[in-house]
């Protein structure tokens, strides 16, 4: 398995600090809004690499802050007329919702800011003994030119670096690109006690603290947009390796931003929709392939045309799915694999189901190519189409080593699970389910239409979707 590493711009091995374990941060939210879309690709990206290293058999603590105090947590407080505290409530509680939503697993380990202050105070504290921090009446700032090894992620150098737009101006301090560890008590804003006095801790050291005291002074994978790079990313490897003396971490892996007309979307823009919309509107699942079926180090343009495509794509997969599921339904236990009673078209069919699963691996340990792992399947979906329509008896075994297939190789990537043979019922309960369909296309032949589109509707309300094909109705339960 290789990654391409942000530190080194190199595509390399990966070899975690433990083997067979894998300790992976990703920077989380903000929470004084509900996130857009376009910050729904990391949500996606690393969730799906967590699985996928699972796949593969790794054991991975993986671990994601929440910001619950910041200015713009403090801004949005005061524009609601609440306390900043019920925003960050609010917000965490939306957040985790929609991240559900998208079909993202919760992280092992998801800290608060407000819950680790203690430690954050301690942290700078070790800064102010070794001199790499400084006190300027209740504010502590890091002397950024104190580390050399500064500007070595994002590639700049300190001597062209001037105080700019992401880079805090304060004349009290001794360089313009020293940042706050600390900020002093301001009216009205939430604020904890320290040596310096009442305030709260910059953003910067927040995922510093949080990362180390989970994962460990040196870790894996750290995640984020390229956003992050600078200075947020740049900031935690200085006050981390500056606190510590070791490498913070071995591999600083980067998703590219989503666009709209050119620009990178975000609220400051106001060129931006909110996640949950678009989840109402495409499902969890064509927004998943949107993502996944381009390379993470790829920028990406947002359309609805885009999203709907990707709906259109998940749909031909399903359909397929449902097409051999039909095949081979209510016999799936006695379908057992003997490559000795395969035709030649069945064994041709064997290896290909082989080859599929061997290139798809190829693809995503090949620096997480989700786009080329998308390829694979597609080529395998339509040969698969061309195998079932004339399958021969001894062959249908392999109509369920394809569904098996999809099953295993989409789970990585939260796509292709959700279907009958995966989630029927009771035996009963699937009886009833044809009880129904059956009576429905009795009402249909009295042209008691009312009736039976009752039947269908409340069927739907339940789950389970029917579509009339070649006087036949067939059943699945609705994929969200």
């Amino acid at each position: 398995m290789k990654f391409y590493n942000t530190l080194t711009k190199k595509l390399e091995d990966f070899q975690p600090v433990e083997p067979g374990r894998v300790k992976m941060y990703v920077c989380g939210p903000t929470v004084y809004d509900y996130f857009h879309i376009g910050n729904a690709r990391p949500f996606i990206l690393f969730d799906s690499l967590r699985r996928y290293l699972e796949h593969r058999g790794y054991k991975v603590l993986y671990a994601q802050n929440v910001t619950d105090v910041d200015d713009k947590i403090i801004n949005r407080a005061t524009a609601e007329k609440i306390s900043p505290s019920e925003v960050a409530q609010k917000y965490t509680q939306a957040y985790f919702e929609d991240l559900e939503k998208l079909g993202v697993r919760p992280a092992n380990i998801q800290p608060k800011a407000t819950e680790k202050i203690p430690e954050m105070v301690k942290f700078i504290e070790q800064l102010i003994q070794k001199g790499s921090a400084y006190e300027v009446k209740g504010d502590i700032f890091f002397r950024v030119k104190r580390f050399k090894g500064y500007g070595k992620l994002s590639k700049k150098s300190i001597d062209d670096l001037q105080a700019g737009a992401r880079v805090e101006v304060n004349e009290q301090k001794e360089d313009p690109l020293d940042f706050a560890l600390w900020k002093g008590a301001k009216p009205g804003e939430p604020h904890w006690p320290s040596p310096w006095g009442e305030g709260r801790p910059g953003w910067h050291l927040e995922c510093s603290v949080m990362s180390m005291e989970i994962l460990g002074e040196t870790f894996d994978i750290h995640g984020g947009g390229t956003d992050l790079i600078f200075p947020h990313h740049e900031n935690e490897i200085a006050q981390s390796e500056s606190n510590t003396g070791k490498p913070f971490v071995r591999y600083w892996l980067h998703n590219e931003l989503l666009n709209i007309q050119g620009e990178k979307m975000s609220k400051s823009l106001g060129n931006f929709e909110y996640a949950r919309d678009i989840i109402a509107q495409y499902g969890r699942e064509a927004i998943r392939y949107f993502y996944l079926s381009k390379h993470y180090r790829s920028p990406m343009g947002f359309s609805h045309d885009l999203l709907a495509d990707s709906k259109r794509a998940v749909e031909r997969i399903y359909n397929l799915l449902e097409g051999l599921a039909s095949q081979v339904k209510g016999q799936a236990d006695d379908l057992k694999l003997d490559p000795k009673k395969l035709s030649d078209a069945g064994k041709d069919f064997l290896a290909l189901i082989e080859k599929t699963r061997e290139e798809y691996i190829q693809s995503l340990d090949n620096d997480f190519n989700t786009a080329g792992g998308m390829g694979v399947l597609f080529e395998f979906v339509k040969e698969a189409n061309i195998f079932r329509q004339n399958v021969a008896p001894s062959d249908l075994p392999l109509l369920k080593e394809a569904l098996d297939l999809f099953r295993e190789l989409g789970e990585p990537l939260g796509l292709f699970q959700e279907s009958p043979w995966m989630q029927s019922g009771s035996e009963s309960q699937e009886k009833l389910i044809q009880l129904l369909i059956q009576l429905r296309n009795d009402l249909r032949v009295k042209k008691e239409f009312q009736l039976s589109d009752k039947i269908r509707n409340q069927l739907q309300e339940m789950g389970i979707e029917l579509k009339d094909k070649d006087n036949e109705t067939l059943w699945s339960y609705v994929r969200k």
